[in-house]
C-alpha cells in the first residue's frame, strides 16, 4: 500500500499525518527559540485525553529549562546525550507516579473505594504505574509534534541517579527524558527504514 492510498483511508488530514508521524523526526540539536510554559501545558492538555488502563494517568512531567536545573540532569546522562540536552530550550523528565492510586476515587468515581482497590499489592500498582506512564510518554512525544515542536526522546541515562536527584521521596520513577524545541542545524540523521504494514499485520 502506498503512502497516498493509506492517507486516503484516514480521517486525519494528510498534513496532520505528516506533522505527527511521517515528517516528524527525533531532534539531536535545537535552536535557541524558547519553549513556553503555555506550550508545555497545551501539550499536556491534549495528551491527558489519551487512554490509560483503568484511567490511572500516572505520568508526571518535570520541566527543566534553566542552566542550573539542566546541570542537575546532564551529568546523569550518557555522554552522547549531554550536548543535545544542553542545547534544548526545555527538557522534560517523564516519570511514573507510583502512588497514582491516591487520585483514583476522583478518576474512577463509579468504583467505590477505588483508591483502596489500587493500594495493594504494591508490586501490581507499581507495574501499572510504569506501564501506563510509558504509554503516556508515547502520547507525549506525539503531543510535542502536534505543537509543531521537535521531540528528542532518550533512554541513555542513569535512571536511579535521576530518581535520587529529582524525586528523592521515592514516589516517582523516571521512564523517559525528552528534549523539546525547534530543530537546529544537522538535527537528524537520514530517515531509517521502517517495516511495511504487510510485515507487521496479520489478519485472522
Amino acid at each position: 500500500m502506498s503512502i497516498s492510498s493509506a492517507s486516503a483511508e484516514l480521517t486525519l488530514s494528510t498534513e496532520a499525518q505528516d506533522l505527527i508521524f511521517r515528517r516528524a523526526r527525533t531532534a539531536n540539536t535545537f535552536t535557541a527559540e524558547p519553549v513556553t510554559d503555555e506550550q508545555v501545558l497545551s501539550i499536556m492538555e491534549l495528551v491527558r485525553w489519551a487512554p490509560t488502563s483503568g484511567n490511572v494517568q500516572p505520568l508526571r512531567v518535570t520541566v527543566l529549562r534553566t542552566d542550573e536545573a539542566k546541570a542537575r540532569l546532564i551529568p546523569l546522562l550518557n555522554e552522547g546525550n549531554r550536548a543535545k540536552t544542553a542545547s534544548a530550550p526545555v527538557v522534560a523528565v517523564l516519570s511514573a507516579d507510583l502512588d497514582f492510586h491516591v487520585h483514583m476515587d476522583r478518576l474512577m468515581p463509579y468504583l467505590e473505594g477505588a483508591s483502596d482497590y489500587f493500594e495493594n499489592p504494591v508490586d501490581r500498582r507499581h507495574r501499572s504505574a510504569e506501564f501506563n506512564a510509558v504509554l503516556q510518554a508515547a502520547y507525549f512525544i506525539l503531543g510535542v509534534r502536534a505543537a509543531g515542536l521537535a521531540a528528542g526522546p532518550m533512554l541513555g541515562y542513569d535512571a536511579a541517579a535521576i530518581d535520587s536527584e529529582l524525586f528523592p521521596g521515592g514516589r516517582q520513577r523516571t521512564v523517559l527524558v525528552v528534549n523539546i524545541g525547534r530543530p537546529g542545524p544537522g538535527a537528524w540523521m537520514d530517515r531509517l527504514p521502517r517495516l511495511r504494514p504487510e510485515e507487521t499485520v496479520r489478519f485472522l
